[in-house]
């Protein structure tokens, strides 16, 4: 299964007035389950091969709630008049680099291309890469290294060229 046919599910899930989802396919099994928690869906896999982890999910599931009402918070912010706003293309971890010890992928000020690559977006062990979309600078970085982020959440502003 393609990682945009689960982000697809996910959205899809999220958006309906099911409570519950299965759905296996070639020995791997999603299982996906809302709830009264903060968390708009959990999503369990159960991959036909292991997997390895390279990089451990920063925030601790006790801080989870504090974590997204910031990004409500943010959410609620209207985008300033000439930025693009990068979002996040699904529900999952922000990480602003490839690993705990290398740079930033970007900084405030940082400039971009249309195919620049501006942080990680890890959901169900798999390492997402998030482009820059348009040619500009970054006006400002809107989540933090490690938070939760929702979909669509807004995560840059870009200057556009």
């Amino acid at each position: 299964m393609k990682v945009q046919e689960i982000r697809e599910l996910i959205k899809l899930v999220d958006q309906s007035s099911i409570d519950e989802f299965e759905f296996e396919l070639d020995g791997a099994k999603i299982k996906m389950k809302k709830n009264a928690e903060p968390a708009a869906g959990t999503v369990f896999v159960q991959p036909a091969a292991p997997v390895e982890m390279t990089r451990p999910a920063a925030v601790p599931a006790a801080q989870a709630p504090a974590v997204q009402e910031a990004a409500a918070e943010k959410k609620e912010q209207p985008a300033a008049e000439n930025l693009h706003t990068i979002t996040s293309p699904m529900v999952g971890t922000f990480y602003s680099s490839p690993s705990p010890e290398a740079d930033d992928y970007v900084r405030e000020g940082s400039r971009v291309s249309k195919n620049s690559v501006v942080c990680i977006v890890e959901a169900m062990k798999l390492f997402n890469e998030i482009e820059a979309e348009v040619n500009g600078e970054i006006a400002e970085i809107l989540v933090k290294d490690g938070q939760l982020v929702e979909y669509g959440q807004p995560l840059f502003l870009v200057k556009p060229e």
